[in-house]
């Protein structure tokens, strides 16, 4: 049986299972016309989505959509790989785009493929149960990153990308006349900002998740996988000692030990950064455009001005475009016609302009498709918060390079992972680059290795 490399011990998992909300297939009250639908939100997001599958519902009470929550996009996939062993997957799933290849050879208990493109589950109709049609209007940046062999695999919901932050208090204080944009620009910026007489302990900070190096890497063109990221053709070889990420790695260790980046010392740690630069206590903050409401909200709160910027990049070489972040809904195999309805009908309502926009306005994820823009920009949505508009226009910026769309690779969150730690390493335990890099490569490459033997790459 083939099935995710990420599953996790079955006691473990049986029992994440056993407490979420979602019911069991045996026991729903809706009998097989229930669609569940599972995302890896816990907090107002989730209580967003809830909003919108009641609204749903009221229209369509035939198709009754019950959403479950989970702590985080790994934990998520954990448990739907357990699902998938039981036989009891989701009709739709939230994954996260690293998660992208992995959707794509995930199969069933009995080894069938798990999803089903939704363009080619859509088939050309204008509508679903009433609901129009969106996908076709997604926006680029989001179509070019999951259409795969020509289709286009899932549904996109929340993307974002890298942005960055800037306490303008702060900066007016240190006398820094504009926001930095290049790696230089933050170096000469912070210099200002640490000479404050009340200066805070460092000037910089931002997770340590291998989405930030991999973002680096994009700017400046570079490829962390063969076969143009696994676009051309699946993904053989990981490419962990490029010139591109060990500039990156280099200049961030170099902040780390003069003490201009603060590191939280947590792996993965998305909160600590946001409240070290709440509290005050950096000047700029690089992190998801997904957070872009929470953090403005929480400089206002602080009683200073946030201004929101393209993540800076390396001004040395030309500058060949961000990634996309976030997350794409994949629509199950073998639901039955009337019931996959029910679930593409979901996915459109959910994204339709007006949800979309109003999912865009509470999270700072980009509006997901063009009609959703258009109907912000005439509600004057962008004039009064011009900060919202700064990830869609990065992502535009994007030269459509496979370096610029992003990889697609096998065991991704795990080799993830490997560079998330070596990054660790260097910063924390003085490990050289070039060294802990090329150990990383050897490990990443294994991963890589055994999971295309496992899926006939």
């Amino acid at each position: 049986m083939r099935l995710s490399r990420r599953i996790i011990a079955a006691t473990a998992a049986l029992t994440l299972l056993a407490g979420t909300v979602a019911c069991s297939k045996e026991d729903d009250a809706a009998g097989d016309k229930q669609i569940d639908v599972w995302i890896a939100f816990t907090d107002y997001r989730l209580d967003w989505a809830k909003a919108r599958a009641d609204e749903f519902n009221a229209k369509h009470p035939e198709y009754p959509v019950v959403i479950s929550g989970y702590d985080s996009y790994e934990v998520l996939f954990d448990a739907v790989s357990a699902a998938i062993e039981k036989g009891t997957p989701p009709e739709i799933v939230q994954y996260f785009e690293a998660a992208t290849q992995d959707a794509r050879d995930a199969v069933n208990k009995d080894g069938e493929p798990l999803f089903v493109s939704v363009q080619a589950a859509i088939n050309g109709r204008a509508d679903i149960l009433g609901e129009p049609v969106v996908l076709e209007d997604v926006v680029d940046a989001a179509r070019n990153y999951y259409t795969t062999d020509g289709q286009f695999s899932s549904m996109p919901w929340n993307t974002s990308t890298t942005l960055f932050y800037s306490n303008q208090s702060l900066l007016k204080k240190a006398k820094v006349d504009k926001v930095p944009e290049t790696w230089d620009e933050i170096e000469a910026a912070c210099a200002k900002i640490l000479k404050l007489a009340d200066a805070p302990k460092h000037c910089i900070s931002w997770p340590n998740h291998g989405w930030l190096p991999e973002q680096a890497v994009a700017q400046q063109g570079g490829l962390i996988a063969d076969n143009e990221n696994g676009r051309a053709g699946r993904a053989q070889n990981i490419d962990y000692t490029s010139e591109e990420l060990l500039n990156f790695v280099k200049w961030e260790k170099e902040l780390y030990d003069n003490g201009t980046y603060y590191y939280s010392g947590k792996q993965n740690d998305w909160d600590g950064p946001q409240n070290a630069f709440a509290a005050q206590e950096v000047g700029f903050l690089m992190t998801s455009a997904g957070d872009a409401t929470a953090i403005v909200g929480a400089g206002k709160d602080g009683g200073f001005d946030v201004e929101v910027s393209r993540m800076p990049y390396n001004g040395d070489v030309p500058y060949a475009g961000n990634l996309i972040g976030g997350a794409t809904l994949w629509l199950t195999a073998d639901q039955g016609d009337a019931k996959q309805d029910g679930s593409l009908a979901f996915m459109q309502f959910l994204n339709n302009p007006k949800n979309a926009a109003d999912w865009h306005k509470t999270t700072g994820y980009i509006p997901i498709t063009k009609a959703a823009g258009a109907l912000l920009e005439q509600e004057g949505w962008f004039t009064e918060n011009p900060y919202q508009k700064v990830a869609t226009e990065q992502l535009a910026l994007a030269n459509g390079t496979p370096a610029a769309t992003g990889a697609l690779l096998g065991s991704f969150v795990s080799i993830r992972a490997v560079l998330t730690q070596a990054i660790e390493d260097v910063l924390v335990s003085g490990a050289d680059p070039v060294e802990r890099f090329t150990k990383a490569q050897e490990d990443a490459q294994k991963l890589l290795t055994d999971y295309n033997a496992l899926y006939g790459g």
